[in-house]
Formats: structure tokens, sequence, C-alpha cells
């Protein structure tokens, strides 16, 4: 949810149209996150002042205001050092219009502008105590009062430098925020801050930094003249930093980044970056390392595909094979999972396991829960964080938590795993973002290795966490003579899979046709039960999230408890019916639904004509073995979401009211 981008060149030509250039370009890549707004601010020609540029809308109304607004030659002189700031919003506080969308000022001259991503809890407290000041505010948002804040710091302690002022102002607020603030009486510096809500910062310089490590500072309050000491030097004259939420914003420019972790304070003055701490804490490291990304530019554009869901669809042979790279053996029937390896016997010990997610991860979770049901021998919990929370759900000291999540930034399910560490239980971090909140603040975890997701509606990442959770109960079960041949048939099965995919994709202009049988319709039901009842329940949340269908998945075995009133002529109904332990029960819930006239298009094995003799439409997909049924099963819904989307003329990669990571509860 919002996106941050922020580019600072010190000693490093660049012209004021240049430094737009790059900002607009940044806030293309964070699209995905999910936005209404947007808006940057840049230096005056003259450097007197800041000048800024909103619009509601995407990204490109923002560039053409640009074009129109930065036509004269005096923003195409270079400039050697300057600090540009942009923003895409996704509404919390106020409708999206212009006057809400961030930046957002201290005051008529612009002293101070601010990006935020997150929500300031006590913003109220904070507006009613600065309008007493004489304050007037301009916006519904809570932003606002951020700039505002630090503008009276500004002028009640005019000694302090500005990050000391950034750090005082964010003493008094709570809640969720990334920051990123500049100000003409601090030019050419950035002030950047986060808490619960994500924040980099890339590092681009002609040769390789002298160190691969930034100090962590703390200390009093100090006097600006004296506030210079706190500036470790990099050893370096020409330098550009770019502040970002997301490494997908940096990756063209740069692959060396710093994590800011929660009440970091990262400044840059004189071309230096320094990192401060709010809190000195007993675990603190004393340095914060800077991380080589391993993604490359050509993983976050579209190529030859419309979309980038369309992508990350048919990347899925090679995502499933990236998350078993290295780790699964075939040739000695072993899993390595190295991120987990030293807590394996703690894990084999614990009185329960419980799977901890939101939406799509929460699924996976769901998907999973039988097999480690089996494998493991112990009890499992599949748990929605948010209801987690609510419940204050008991945790005990020898509980092991799985916490999924794409981003690694969800804000649910990061509470709840703060909550369940504080009482004691063994964490377990399942993501695909590395030096994401969830990825840092485990004991243990797993990389799902799936490469950027760009697309809103997850697809390539269910699957991964997928067959990450399966690879689990693979490695619980290694010692148990009782079940090598079930897992003997689990990794066989595993190693055919990427193929599988290939010949399930292939169907692709089949769901197309059977798309345009469905997409005027209202409604439609998805039905299943064992391995693929979690298909179910994903397929319904992709045809809700991308076309605006209502769409419901039903457990096969729940059909007589109410469902079944649905059923007519006229409702479409989806059926998985496979040859596994239940399929005599999904045959007897499909015979239901036939003998109420209901005419369902059903998901089966190829050559199953028993099963395709109840209706003339279907999909076949390649026999596999039960546990992984639900991998397969799931594209054909995947697709069929996709060109529903299409035929309704939906937004696929950005639907609406809707954001890649929810980084707010």
């Amino acid at each position: 949810m919002c996106g941050i981008f922020a580019y600072l060149n010190y000693l490093t030509p660049k012209s004021r149209l240049e430094v737009l250039d790059l900002l607009v370009t940044g806030l293309k890549r964070l699209e995905y996150r999910g936005y209404d707004s947007t808006g940057v601010a840049i230096d005056s020609p003259d450097s007197k002042n800041i000048v800024m540029v909103k619009r509601t809308g995407k990204v490109k109304v923002l560039e053409d205001a640009i074009l129109e607004h930065f036509s004269g030659g005096e923003y195409s002189e270079p400039v050697m050092t300057h600090i540009g700031i942009a923003h895409t919003r996704w509404a919390t506080h106020g409708v999206p219009c212009e006057r809400n969308s961030h930046p957002h000022r201290s005051d008529e001259g612009n002293g101070f502008v601010v990006v935020h991503n997150g929500i300031i809890t006590n913003y109220n407290d904070v507006k009613t105590f600065l309008a007493k000041r004489g304050y007037e505010f301009e916006s519904d948002t809570d932003t606002e009062v951020f700039a505002k804040l630090v503008h009276h710091l500004w002028k009640t302690h005019p000694t302090y430098s500005f990050r000391e002022l950034v750090e005082q102002a964010i003493l008094q607020v709570e809640g969720a925020f990334a920051i990123a603030v500049k100000s003409k009486h601090f030019p050419g510096e950035c002030v950047a801050s986060r808490r619960s809500s994500p924040l980099l910062v890339g590092i681009k310089t002609k040769t390789r930094l002298a160190t691969d490590h930034i100090p962590i500072l703390y200390g009093k309050v100090l006097p600006r003249s004296d506030s210079t000491s706190e500036f470790m030097p990099l050893e370096e004259k020409e330098v550009e930093y770019f502040f970002a939420s997301d490494a997908s914003a940096v990756i063209e420019h740069t692959n060396r980044v710093i994590y800011l972790e929660d009440d970091d304070v990262a400044a840059v003055r004189d071309g230096t970056l320094s990192i401060h701490r709010l809190k000195k804490s007993l675990d603190d490291p004393h340095a914060r390392e800077i991380t080589t990304l391993k993604m490359e530019i050509q993983q976050i554009m579209k190529g030859n595909y419309d979309y980038f869901m369309q992508k990350e669809i048919f990347e899925q042979p090679d995502s499933v094979v990236n998350t078993m790279r290295g780790r699964v053996r075939f040739d000695g029937n072993a899993i390595v999972l190295g991120g987990i390896k030293d807590y394996i016997p703690e894990i084999k010990r614990c009185r329960r396991l419980m799977l901890i997610g939101c939406g799509t991860s929460y699924h996976s979770a769901v998907a999973t829960r039988q097999l480690l049901e089996e494998l493991t021998e112990l009890p499992v919990m599949v748990e929605l964080a948010s209801d987690f929370l609510d419940r204050n759900t008991p945790i005990f000291r020898d509980d092991v938590c799985f916490f999924i999540s794409q981003s690694g930034e969800t804000a649910d399910t990061l509470m709840a795993l703060r909550y369940c560490k504080q009482r004691g239980a063994l964490i377990v971090g399942i993501t695909n973002t590395v030096g994401s909140s969830i990825c840092r603040e485990s004991h243990c975890g797993v990389h799902i290795n799936a490469g950027p997701e760009i697309g809103v509606a997850s697809t390539k990442a269910y699957t991964s966490q997928f067959i990450s959770l399966v690879m689990f109960a693979l490695v619980m079960s290694e010692d148990r003579l009782s079940l090598q041949q079930r897992r003997l048939e689990i990794l066989q099965a595993l190693s055919n899979l990427a193929d599988q995919i290939r010949e399930v994709l292939k169907l692709d202009s089949k769901v197309q046709e059977l798309a345009k049988d469905l997409y005027q319709h209202k409604s439609l039901l998805i039905m299943g039960r064992g391995y693929n009842f979690a298909t179910c329940l994903e397929g319904a949340l992709k045809v809700k999230e991308l076309t605006y269908m209502h769409s419901e998945g039903i457990m096969a075995g729940e059909l007589k408890h109410g469902p079944l009133a649905l059923v007519d002529g006229s409702m479409p109904v989806l059926m998985i019916v496979l040859r596994d332990p239940v399929y005599v029960k999904c045959m007897n819930a499909l015979q239901q639904v036939t003998s109420r006239k209901g005419c369902p298009v059903i998901i089966c094995e190829e050559g199953d004509e028993e099963t395709k003799a109840f209706s003339s439409r279907h999909l076949e997909i390649p026999r596999t073995v039960d546990c992984l049924q639900g991998i397969l099963t799931v594209i054909p819904m995947q697709l069929l979401s996709y060109h529903i989307a299409v035929l309704r003329g939906c937004d696929v990669d950005c639907p609406r009211n809707l954001a890649k990571s929810v980084t707010v509860e």
C-alpha cells in the first residue's frame, strides 16, 4: 500500500528534468502496490523553494502534468546536489483528491515536505496541539500533521539538525509509518525513517564502497553545530541515494541496498549517509549491512505479455523449480532446507504447528494442512492473522508458528508474529522477499524464491508457498520408516511438476472460451473437498478480486447444509472432481448438483470418462499424487479469473480498492 520513492544526487550532475524522470519511473515500478493518487516535489530553479505537483489517478496523469508544468529551460540546467521525493497514495484518511495527495507541506512557504506510508494513529491529538499554535490544515490526512510538527520543532529549536528535528517529531507520533522528508531550510539533505512499514536505501557510487556496513549511531539530541561527527564518511565523493518502499524501484539503478529496521533514522548530509537509532536495545547490531540484490530488471518487466499477472501465471513452471532448486535432491530422495535445518529437532518436539497468514497465503496453509498432519503427526492449526489477534489466542512456549506472507510486510501477519514471539513460540517465516520484516523478525524460515510478483492478485507465490510447506512436511518425516513409501511418491511427483504445469497452461485457449460463457454472470460457485478445497477458496478469491463478480468457494461436503439452495439451471457452478480418496464423495456432490438442473464445469483428470459424462464442459489436468493436485487445479482458476477480468474490462494488475502489500490493519 502506498509507495515512496526519493532520489538524492551528490556531486553527480543531474538536471531537474532528469530527476523528475527518475522519480516518475520509480513510481511506475511501485504501481503494483496499489494507489489512487500521486505526487512529486523538487527544488525550484533558484533552489530557494520547493515545487510540488500532485494528481489523482494513474502515474501517467502525473507524468503528463509534469511535462506541462516543467517545460522551461531552467529545469534542464544540471544541478550538482538535489533531493526529489515522490509518492503513490492509497487513501486511508480523506478521499482521493489533489489536496489529500502526497507530498504534504508544513506551511505556505513549503519549508518542509513529507511523503508517508502507513497510519499515524494519534494524529488527531497532534493536530489539536498544532491548531492551538496557529497552524491551519489543508487536507484530511494524518500525514500533514507530521510536516507541520517538524516545522513547529524547527521554530522552537532553531539549532537542531534536520535529522534531529525529524527524530523529535517521530517520538511524538504513534502508529505505523515509513517517511521521507526534504526541506528548503536544509538543501541537499534527506531524512527517512520507518516503523512497521518497509523502507530501504539504495546506494550508487562509481567505485565500490570502502565498507559493506553502515555503523548505527546513538546519542542525545545535539546542537546542529556539533552533530557532524555522527556521519561516518564512505570515502566517496560522487554518490547517489535512492529511498524506496520496494527493491523493484531501485534495481535498475543499483543492486546495493540497506533495509532499514523499525525506528532507524537514515539521514544524508553532505553526501554521507548515517543511520541513527531512536532507542538502543541489547540485541541491536552495531551496523546495518549493505545487501546485494539478486533481482534483475527483466524480472519486473512484462516482456511479451499483456499483463504482469498473465506473465506470472505462465512463469510457474520455472518458479516452482526455483523454489525447489538446491533443496530437493531427487537422485538421493533428500530435502535440505538450510533456513530451518538447525531448528528441525526443536520443531519435532513441539506441541503443535500453527500456520498463520492472510488471503492467498492463508489458502496455501489450508492446502497443505492435511499433508502436514499426515507426515508430522502433530496437531496443525490454520489461522487468519486478523482473527487470530482478535481472539487473543493462547500461545505456548512449545508451539511452532509459521507466518506466511508474499511481501513479508503484511500488517496483520506481522503483528501476529510479534504476539507469538513475545509468548516464547518458535517463529518460522515463509516469505518471498529477502530483507522483509517477517524475514528479519523470524527465528528461522524458508524463502520461497518465486521471483518478483508485480500483479496484485498473487499467483506464482501461492504455488511456491504450497511447495515450501510440502518440502517442510517431507523434511519432518525423513526418519520415519513407515512413511518412506509416501515420501518417495511425493518426491517423484515433485520431479514431474514443472512439466505437468506446462501441460495445464496449454488449457489457456479452452479456459478463455469458458470465460466468454461466464463473464456476464453475477456469481460463480466453486466446489470441491479434501486437498482441493483450498483451490476452491483461492479460485473464488481470484474471481472476486480481479473480476468484481461474487464468487464462493464451497466445501462439497457442506452442500446439503445450505449451499444447495443456490443451485439451479442458471447458476454457474465449477466443480473439482479428481481420482483421490474423496472421489466417491465428490461424485455424490456432483450428482446432487446435476439433479437440481445444474450444469457444472468440471475439472477432472485426463481420460476420466466417467466424470466427464456428467457435464459437456470440462478441463482435464494430468494425474499426480493427491497432495499436489491443488497446484495443478489452481492454475485453471487463475487463468479463468484473468480472462473474465479482461472480458469485463477490469484492471487486471491493479484491481480497484486493493494493494499488493497490505501494510495497515
